[in-house]
């Protein structure tokens, strides 16, 4: 196990400026991503972390992802998925995976490690970032963390549900749902 701190609830988000794999088609597949990306336009960010590419698990998580583009962007929250591959591993898997040749978000690379380290999220062994889900509000507050041992999926469905919670900006209870009515404190 990781003998790291992971960044938590309440901390800054890390400043980054990373390469992300934005497209398949040829000359625009690169493009630089930053933590200030979503602050600039006041937006939500999640930041889903997977192990490695051209794994098994992996790629069903950021399909799901994927499927779900619209209702994270309908929530305006960006969505960007990372990993310490690097950018050029990550366009080959991309143009391999029927899955994931048509994501709609980016996939970070983080080859250097350091965002992944910075944030505490590097599996001892590997080296590389467990499954880790991180909502950030518009100010660059961590306001969610999810953590997920390497052999165990995520449910999307779950973020989506702790998003909408936390943009209500009230108490929820136990297993509320969007829609539904809140605590009065």
């Amino acid at each position: 196990m990781s003998q790291n701190r992971i960044l938590s609830v309440g901390a800054t988000f890390p400043t980054f400026k990373k390469q992300a794999v934005v497209s398949i088609e040829k000359g625009k597949e690169f493009a630089d991503i930053t933590n200030e990306d979503h602050i600039k336009r006041e937006q939500w960010m999640v930041m889903f972390w997977w192990p490695k590419d051209f794994t098994f698990v992996c790629p069903t998580e950021i399909a799901e992802f994927n499927k779900n583009y619209d209702e994270f962007r309908d929530r305006d929250a960006v969505l960007v998925g990372a990993s310490t591959d690097s950018e050029f591993v990550h366009a080959a898997w991309r143009r391999d995976h029927e899955d994931l040749r048509g994501l709609r978000f980016p996939m970070l690379a983080d080859t250097s490690k350091s965002l992944a380290e910075e944030l505490g999220i590097l599996e001892a062994e590997e080296k590389v970032a467990y499954r880790v889900t991180y909502i950030v509000d518009p100010q660059g507050i961590i306001r969610w963390v999810s953590v997920n041992d390497l052999n165990v999926g995520r449910n999307v469905a779950e973020v989506l549900r702790v998003l909408d919670a936390l943009q209500t900006d009230e108490l929820c209870p136990c297993n509320w749902q969007k829609g539904e009515e809140t605590l009065v404190g």
